[in-house]
Parts: C-alpha cells; sequence; structure tokens
C-alpha cells in the first residue's frame, strides 16, 4: 500500500467538488505538481451554452515520447448524506477501505497516478528524455463541454498533445487487472412525438388515438437488429426509456403519444448512419411521426497495438492477471482523447461508484499506484 496515494486519495475526497464547483480540489493536486518541478497551465473554459469550469494542464519535460495521465476531479452529488455509514466528503477510512464520494469515481485513481509520478521521479531525478504530463478537468460527470474536449483543443494549438494517454476510469467490474478499455460505444438518444385527436373514450370514431400507432413505431425499433457486434464491441442496443401520453383521465384518449429511447452503437455505425437508420425503420411502419436526436458520444476504439500491450504488461506484472482488452460501459472523456492520440482507460473497481457508501480498498489504491509507475517504467525503458 502507498500511504502516499492514501493521503492524496483522503485530502481529495475532502473537497466536496461537485460538478462544476471545484472547491479547492485542483489548487492543492496544482501545488503538488509544482513541488515536482511541473509546469501548470490553468485552463477554466465557459461559454459553448454551459457553465464555467476549472481545468489545468501540467507537465514536466519538452520532448518525446510524452505520456498524459488524465482525470476529472468533479464528483457526481451524495446524495442522502444520513444514508451513509461515514460523512461522505470526510474521507474517512473504515476496516481497509476509503469511503467517500469519488473513492473510485475518480480521485483515488487520480491520487493514484499523482503519486506514482512522485515516485518514478525520486528514483530517476536526472529524468530529462521525454514528458510526463496530467490533463485534469471539473467536468466530466456533468455536461463535459468545457472540460477536457477545450483542453485537448488548447494542447493541440500549444503543441501539448501526448503521444499517449491514460484516462483513469475506474474500469475494474470485480478485481484489479481485470480489464482495460480501449475504447467506448456511442450514444444517440431519440425523442418521438405521434399527434392523434382527444376525444371520449366512449367515442373513438371522433377521436384518433395516437398510442397504438406509437406502440407500432416502438415495436419496429426494439425488433431492429442493428448489428451483432463487431471484433472488441458488442451488439449495438436500443432501450425505450420514457413513454408518456400526459393523459391521468382513464376515459380519455390522448392527443399525442411521446418516447424517448437511448441507443448504445459499435464501431459499424456513426451518429448519422445511425440516425439515418432509425429513421428507414420507422418511416416502413408507415405511420406519420415526429422525431429529434440528441448526439452523444461517438464510439472510438484504440487498436490494440504497442501502447494497448505495454499497459497489459504493467498490469500484469502487478497483479498477475492479464486484463482483457474491453469496450464496455458508459461514456467517458477518453471519446475526447481518441481524437488526438492512443488512448487506454484503467483504474480501480468501480462496483459502488456513485453510490452510497461509494469506496475503495487500500490494497486496491496500492496496486493502482504501483501499476501507474510500472507503466511509467516501461515506457521510459
Amino acid at each position: 500500500m502507498s500511504q502516499r496515494t492514501v493521503e492524496i486519495a483522503q485530502d481529495l475526497i475532502r473537497f466536496k467538488s461537485i460538478t462544476p464547483d471545484d472547491a479547492g480540489a485542483q489548487g492543492y493536486l496544482k501545488k503538488i505538481m509544482t513541488g515536482m518541478g511541473f509546469e501548470v497551465f490553468d485552463l477554466p473554459f465557459e461559454g459553448r451554452g454551459s457553465y464555467r469550469v476549472e481545468n489545468f494542464f501540467a507537465r514536466r519535460g519538452t520532448g518525446a515520447p510524452h505520456i498524459c495521465f488524465a482525470g476529472h476531479t468533479d464528483v457526481v452529488p451524495a446524495g442522502d448524506e444520513s444514508a451513509w455509514s461515514v460523512p461522505p466528503f470526510a474521507g474517512e477510512i473504515r476496516n481497509d477501505c476509503l469511503i467517500g464520494r469519488g473513492a473510485a469515481d475518480m480521485k483515488g485513481n487520480i491520487a493514484a497516478f499523482v503519486a506514482a509520478i512522485e515516485e518514478f521521479l525520486k528514483e530517476r531525478p536526472d529524468f530529462a528524455k521525454g514528458s510526463i504530463s496530467i490533463l485534469i478537468t471539473g467536468d466530466e460527470e456533468k455536461d463535459s463541454i468545457n472540460g477536457t474536449a477545450r483542453v485537448l483543443e488548447w494542447m493541440a494549438s500549444n503543441n501539448h498533445i501526448p503521444d499517449v494517454c491514460l484516462v483513469a476510469e475506474p474500469s475494474n467490474p470485480d478485481y484489479m487487472g481485470q480489464e482495460i478499455k480501449i475504447g467506448r460505444r456511442g450514444s444517440l438518444t431519440g425523442h418521438m412525438t405521434v399527434h392523434g385527436k382527444q376525444g371520449h373514450v366512449a367515442y373513438p370514431d371522433r377521436a384518433d388515438n395516437p398510442v397504438p400507432r406509437m406502440i407500432r413505431l416502438l415495436d419496429a425499433l426494439g425488433m431492429c437488429v442493428f448489428d451483432k457486434g463487431s471484433a472488441h464491441f458488442q451488439p449495438t442496443n436500443l432501450e425505450v426509456t420514457t413513454v408518456d401520453v400526459g393523459n391521468t383521465a382513464t376515459n380519455v384518449i390522448p392527443a399525442k403519444a411521446s418516447a424517448s429511447f437511448n441507443i448504445r452503437f459499435s464501431d459499424r455505425w456513426t451518429n448519422v448512419t445511425l440516425e439515418e437508420k432509425v429513421r428507414a425503420v420507422l418511416d416502413s411502419v408507415g405511420t406519420p411521426y415526429d422525431i429529434r436526436f440528441t448526439r452523444g458520444a461517438s464510439s472510438f476504439l484504440t487498436q490494440p497495438g504497442e501502447w494497448t500491450n505495454l499497459v497489459s504488461e504493467a498490469v500484469e506484472r502487478v497483479t498477475d492477471h492479464k486484463p482483457a482488452l474491453t469496450t464496455g460501459g458508459g461514456t467517458s472523456d477518453a471519446r475526447f482523447v481518441a481524437d488526438y492520440c492512443p488512448v487506454v482507460e484503467f483504474g480501480m473497481v468501480n462496483k459502488t461508484i456513485h453510490q452510497v457508501d461509494e469506496f475503495c480498498t487500500l490494497a486496491q489504491l496500492g496496486k493502482c499506484t504501483d501499476i501507474f509507475q510500472e507503466i511509467l517504467k516501461l515506457y521510459f525503458r
């Protein structure tokens, strides 16, 4: 176990940095990075229809090769704090577990890579060939507009794009060394409306019930096999998330029916081609409808190769487990990084993220630190 990692993780949890309030978390990290000889760039961004976000980028070295560790200091709300066994922002340790909002997602992981960098530089005080950097945002859990994406734009304009990047998301479902994320599915949401004519249920000939037509449209979408997956992605799936007629009276035929659905899609689709496919399926039903789409993330994939092999080797050396290369789960900021360089995600176990009594074990913190330090050693060998 790395006591330094535990110390940093506890300190970070004590900053109540619920998106987009940084609450001092990044200032704490910037002091540590400055103390290690990093040049720190404050990068707050605002506008583009969203709120102001605190971000920073820190780099030591100017040459290649250049490795970047990325993370977010913002956390989701704790919910009912009385339901927690300890105060969610106290950073308390119970039974060798660090409990608190952000322990696993992802302040513990940030603590691990900061401590790993510290230890690596202590062992390599003459480190000069190459660059180590960290990218920290305060908005991953919410809009994700003025966070990592904006920082990367700045990095590209100022010659700071790394050769490889590791986003320290909690990637392991059950145990350390289980998985490395090399990609993520895309996300597309559809909002559909079918219009009818309101009327009394006893006089259906005087009304036009939109509900049966909405059911037929949703059934067509539900029956559609978008794909059977690909080499690294599970099949695209559509889930209906809301159905609403805005009607509480049982003797009234509603004037309209609305529904929403979300599609998590593989690398066989883009937002554009998937929207076209959805419209084609709906058109085949032969009933009028209105639809608008909200585009989330696009799918991305880092092809297995030198970078994924290096991270896998480091994980296996520390955990004795050969990690699977996977693309499951929700979206992350790695989707933005993928436009610039090879990126993987690796961090602690994600079983309790966003839950009451979110925690990570002290053993996980130690292994995560050791893995990140091993990655640095292998990268700069």
